[in-house]
C-alpha cells in the first residue's frame, strides 16, 4: 500500500472523541483499535487508550468525522472495554452539563461518575459477590445464647435463617456500615454458612412487610401531593419538625411509584452513619431488591450494587454524596433525606451539590423530587418561596410525641465544672433518677482544645497548621484535628521547661470524665470520631444507646442527625456560642441547624421531653429567636439579613482558592487572577480579596482566596469561562495549587 493510499484510508476512519480523566480541558481525538467492531462504538462506552506514556481508561463522547488533527498523527485507541455504554445517555449529560457548571475537566467528572473499578478498566458484567446460605448446622445454633460473646456473628444467622435462598454479601452488609466479610469467614470455618451461586439481588429480608402506621393530616397531604406528581417534574421541599414521620411519607410515595412496572427509586442521604437505620427501616417496609451505595462498602460490593442499579434489577437505590450519578433503568422519584446538610457537598476535585445536581436530573427525566429536612438550607426556602419548589409542612411530631420545648441556660456568673453547670448537673441528675435516658452534646472532641505552660503562657501548636493541638489524655498524645498531625504530650514546658502544664477548655473526652464523677452509678455511652475509630464500633454504639445501654449519651455532631432514641427525655447542647460569631456567613444558619437537629433527638416516644442550651449569650437576637419561635422564624429573619448583605440566595458566588508551601505565592497568584477577571470587564460581577483564608496555614501549605460574587448566574459564568481560560495558560498558576468551588458551602 503506498503512502498516499494509507492516508486515504486513515482519511475514511471515523474519529472518537475521548474524555480523558485528566485535569486538561476538551476531549481528544483516536482512531478505533485495530479490526473493531464499529457497531459498538457508542457514546458512553470506555476505551483503553494510550496517554502519553501511560495508559487511561476514557468515556467514548462522539464518534465525528473529522479531526484538527491530521489522521497520520493520531493514535489508535487500544481496546473497546463495552459490548454496551457504560454510562448511559442521561448520566453522559448529567455529568458533561456539571463539568461545565462547575468549571472542572469534563474526563475527570466522567470518572467521578464511575465506580473505582470501572475506572481502573474491569468489566462490570464479570464481577459477581459471594453468596451465602444457611448450612443445617448454622440453622440449629441457638442465636440468643451466641449473642452474648458474638453478636454480629447472631445476626448474620438470624437475617440468613429469614432467607433459606441465601444473600450477597452486599445485602448482609446494607444495614451496617461494618463488612460482614470477617463474621462469614469465621462462621464458615465452623461450618455455619456455606458459599452459594448468587440467583440475584436480594432483599435484605423476606419476612412479611411491616404495617405500616396510620398518617396525619400533613403526611397525607405530602403523600399525595407528590404521588399525583408521578410520571411529570416536581421539585417538593418537606420541611418537616424532628419526629414528624419524614421517613414515613418517604415510604409511602416509594411504595406508590414503585408500583409502576419496573420502577425504581433513588434515595440520597449526607453521610454513612445515616444509611444504615434507613436501609433497616425499608427493609421492613419493601420485599424488594435494594442495592447501597456509601464508601464503606468494598469496590468489588460497590460495582456489584451499582450494576444492579443500572440493570433495573435493584428496585431502590440508597446512596451517599456519589450516588447521584448511578444509572437507573427506569426512575420513578428521587429523594434527598436531610437536604441542608453540607456532606452533600463535594469538596474535593469535582466540587458538585448532590441536591442541586438530583433536582436537575429529575428535571430531565421528568420524575419528582422531594426534599426533606427540619431546618431546610435557606437556599431552599427561598425556592419555595419563589415557587420553585412546593413546600409541604409537617408541623407536629408523628403519634402522641410533643415537640420539646428549648430553654436558654444562661451560664453568666455560673460555676461550670468542664462545661456542666450547677443547674445542668441538677437536671441531668433527676432525669436519670425517673428512668430517663440523657443526652449531651458537644461538638469538640478530645480531652482539652489547649495545653497551656502556667509559668511562661507556651501553648502547644501545630508544626504544620495555624492551630493549637487538641490534648488526648487516654492516648497522652496532642493531636491537630485540621492536618491530623500528632506528637507525644510534652512533659514540660519546651520554653521554659516548667512541668505545669494545664488543659484548658473541655471535649467529649474531659466530658466523660466529668459525667462519670458526678454519676458513677450511670452507663455512658460516647459517639465521637475517637470511640469509632474501627469499623462497626459507630453502628454497635449507635445500637446500644437505641437500646436504652447506655442511661448518658455524650457526642459529638455524629449522633445530631436522624438517629431515633426513645429513651432521651433530656437533651442539653452544652456550648451553643460557637457558631454565633463565626467568620463564615453561614455560621448561624448551621448553629441553629445544629441546635434544632439535637434538640429533636428529646421526647420522640410518649414520654415528654426537655432541651436545655447552655450559652453566655442568652440575649443574642437570632438564638433567641430561635428558642422563642422556632426555625421558621429564624430563617426567615437570616433570610432577611442574607437580602440587606446581598449574599446567597439572593447572589451567586465563586471561591477560588490557592496555596502553597510559599507564604507569598498565593497572594501573588490571587492578585494576578484578580487583574486578569478586571480585565474581561464583566458588568455586573464584584470581586473580594484577595485576602488569607482564616486559617492561613494549614497541613504545612499557605492558603489565601479570592471571592467572586453577582447577582444573576450567568453574568458570574460568563466571567469564570473566560477568565479560568486564562489563568490555566498563565504561568503564575503552576506556581501554586488551585482550585475554583462553584456555590461554596464553606467560605473559610
Amino acid at each position: 500500500m503506498t503512502l498516499s493510499e494509507s492516508s486515504d484510508r486513515l482519511a475514511r476512519e471515523p474519529i472518537l472523541r475521548v474524555a480523558v480523566p485528566a485535569p486538561l480541558q476538551g476531549a481528544f481525538d483516536y482512531l478505533p483499535p485495530a479490526d473493531c467492531d464499529r457497531a459498538i462504538l457508542r457514546p458512553g462506552v470506555r476505551l483503553l487508550i494510550p496517554f502519553g506514556r501511560s495508559r487511561r481508561v476514557g468515556i467514548l463522547l462522539e464518534v465525528a468525522t473529522g479531526s484538527e488533527v491530521a489522521p497520520q498523527r493520531l493514535k489508535r485507541a487500544l481496546q473497546v472495554l463495552d459490548t454496551e455504554p457504560a454510562l448511559p445517555a442521561d448520566i453522559l449529560a448529567l455529568a458533561a452539563w456539571a463539568s461545565r457548571y462547575y468549571h472542572h475537566p469534563e474526563g475527570e467528572a466522567l470518572a467521578t461518575a464511575l465506580p473505582v473499578l470501572l475506572r481502573q478498566g474491569r468489566s462490570g458484567r464479570q464481577t459477581t459477590l459471594r453468596h451465602w446460605r444457611l448450612t443445617d448446622q448454622g440453622g440449629a445454633v441457638d442465636t440468643a445464647a451466641l449473642r452474648s460473646r458474638a453478636p454480629r456473628q447472631a445476626e448474620l444467622l438470624e437475617r440468613l435463617r429469614d432467607t433459606p435462598e441465601g444473600l450477597p454479601g452486599s445485602a448482609l452488609n446494607a444495614d451496617r456500615s461494618t463488612p460482614a466479610a470477617a463474621t462469614l469467614r469465621a462462621m464458615l470455618a465452623k461450618g455455619w454458612v456455606e458459599r452459594a451461586p448468587r440467583p440475584s439481588l436480594s432483599p435484605p429480608r423476606t419476612a412479611d412487610p411491616e404495617t405500616p402506621p396510620a398518617l396525619s393530616d400533613a403526611q397525607q397531604n405530602a403523600v399525595t401531593a407528590v404521588v399525583d406528581s408521578l410520571g411529570r417534574f416536581a421539585a417538593f421541599l418537606l420541611e418537616g419538625v424532628t419526629g414528624s414521620g419524614k421517613t414515613e411519607v418517604y415510604l409511602r410515595v416509594i411504595a406508590a411509584a414503585l408500583a409502576r412496572d419496573g420502577s425504581q427509586a433513588l434515595v440520597l442521604v449526607p453521610e454513612i452513619g445515616l444509611t444504615p437505620q434507613l436501609v433497616t427501616r425499608f427493609a421492613r417496609r419493601f420485599a424488594l431488591p435494594l442495592a447501597v451505595l456509601h464508601s464503606g462498602l468494598s469496590d468489588g460490593e460497590r460495582l456489584q450494587a451499582w450494576e444492579a442499579a443500572r440493570s433495573g434489577e435493584a428496585r431502590i437505590v440508597i446512596g451517599t454524596r456519589s450516588a447521584v450519578f448511578t444509572p437507573l433503568r427506569k426512575p420513578a422519584v428521587f429523594i434527598v433525606d436531610e437536604e441542608h446538610d453540607a456532606s452533600l457537598k463535594q469538596q474535593e476535585g469535582l466540587r458538585y451539590s448532590a441536591r442541586d445536581l438530583l433536582v436537575l436530573r429529575a428535571q430531565r427525566a421528568a420524575v419528582p423530587v422531594l426534599l426533606g429536612s427540619a431546618t431546610p438550607a435557606l437556599e431552599s426556602l427561598h425556592n419555595a418561596r419563589q415557587g420553585r419548589y412546593h413546600l409541604l409542612p409537617l408541623p407536629q411530631r408523628a403519634g402522641q410525641a410533643e415537640t420539646p420545648r428549648i430553654e436558654l441556660l444562661d451560664v453568666r456568673h455560673q460555676p461550670m465544672e468542664d462545661h456542666l453547670s450547677a443547674p445542668l448537673l441538677a437536671r441531668i441528675g433527676r432525669h436519670l433518677a425517673a428512668d430517663g435516658q440523657v443526652l449531651l452534646f458537644l461538638n469538640r472532641r478530645g480531652f482539652a482544645p489547649t495545653l497551656l505552660c502556667h509559668e511562661c503562657g507556651w501553648v502547644a501548636e501545630c508544626r504544620r497548621c495555624d492551630a493549637h493541638m487538641t490534648l488526648h489524655q487516654g492516648s497522652r498524645q496532642l493531636r491537630c484535628h485540621h492536618c491530623g498531625s500528632q506528637r507525644p504530650v510534652d512533659r514540660q514546658c519546651p520554653q521554659c521547661g516548667s512541668t505545669d502544664l494545664r488543659a484548658l477548655g473541655s471535649g467529649t473526652e474531659r466530658i466523660e470524665q466529668a459525667l462519670r464523677r458526678h454519676f458513677p452509678d450511670q452507663t455512658l455511652v460516647r459517639i465521637d470520631r475517637d470511640t469509632t475509630r474501627r469499623k462497626g464500633e459507630l453502628q454497635e454504639l449507635l445500637t446500644r444507646a437505641r437500646a436504652g445501654e447506655g442511661r448518658i449519651l455524650l457526642g459529638t455532631q455524629m449522633i445530631a442527625k436522624g438517629h431515633h432514641f426513645p429513651d432521651v427525655t433530656l437533651v442539653a447542647i452544652l456550648d451553643a456560642d460557637q457558631g454565633l460569631f463565626g467568620a463564615d456567613f453561614r455560621a448561624s444558619e448551621r448553629m441553629a441547624q445544629l441546635i434544632v437537629q439535637v434538640a429533636g433527638r428529646a421526647g420522640r416516644a410518649n414520654r415528654p421531653g426537655e432541651v436545655v442550651v447552655q450559652t453566655h449569650h442568652p440575649d443574642h437576637p437570632l438564638l433567641r429567636l430561635l428558642v422563642t419561635d422556632g426555625y421558621p422564624a429564624f430563617a426567615a429573619a437570616a433570610l432577611d439579613e442574607r437580602r440587606a448583605a446581598r449574599l446567597p440566595p439572593y447572589a451567586c458566588l465563586a471561591l477560588l482558592r490557592a496555596e502553597s508551601p510559599d507564604r507569598e505565592a498565593p497572594n501573588d497568584f490571587l492578585d494576578h487572577a484578580r487583574e486578569l477577571a478586571e480585565a474581561l470587564a464583566v458588568p455586573g460581577v464584584e470581586l473580594w480579596g484577595p485576602v488569607p483564608a482564616p486559617m492561613e496555614r494549614r497541613a504545612g501549605r499557605f492558603r489565601a482566596q479570592l471571592m467572586v460574587q453577582a447577582e444573576e448566574r450567568a453574568v458570574l459564568h460568563r466571567l469564570l469561562d473566560g477568565w479560568l481560560t486564562t489563568l490555566k495558560s498563565d504561568k503564575s498558576s503552576r506556581r501554586v495549587r488551585w482550585s475554583l468551588d462553584v456555590d461554596p458551602v464553606d467560605t473559610l
